[in-house]
């Protein structure tokens, strides 16, 4: 319970001071940044799907969640930063107002996110093919949690 707390804690001040770095960069580039994080995620958590569902390559599964695990725990809090709750120039948003009006909910999902894709490459370092699914599905669990309150069709 104190572990969970702490890591709350640390995922809404990491949030929080990800925001303000945030101004080192223009919201278009923000925004053309974010996507291309979670674009780079997505196709490593194909990757791994990709194994869970064939013939199971470790390495692939284990680079693969490393990279998500990076680029999750990579401060992209910083590219939620002010102006980027809309549309700039030709870089478009799927995240919607809510996001930017709920930062200490989107703080505790990012720290749990972030938590679970961290899990999902200690776990993969294993080379089990159960417990790598059972950790991919707590990712997923989590992409979907923000998904579902934060992110416009």
């Amino acid at each position: 319970m104190k572990k969970s707390i702490a890591l709350a804690a640390f995922g809404i001040a990491a949030f929080s001071f990800a925001a303000t770095a945030s101004a080192q960069a223009k919201p278009e580039d923000q925004i053309k940044y974010r996507k291309a994080g979670y674009s780079f995620m997505s196709w490593n958590m194909g990757k791994i799907k990709s194994n869970l569902e064939g013939t199971y390559n470790k390495d692939q599964v284990i680079a693969a969640a490393n990279a998500i695990a990076g680029i999750a725990n990579s401060g992209m809090g910083a590219l939620y930063g002010p102006g980027t709750e809309k549309d700039v120039g030709d870089q478009k948003t799927r995240a919607k107002p809510e996001l930017f009006q709920n930062m200490q909910e989107v703080g505790r999902i990012a720290t749990d996110f972030n938590a679970a894709t961290t899990k999902l490459a200690s776990v993969a370092a294993t080379g089990d093919k159960a417990a790598v699914q059972a950790a991919f599905g707590e990712v997923g669990k989590n992409c979907k949690a923000c998904h579902d309150k934060f992110r416009a069709d």
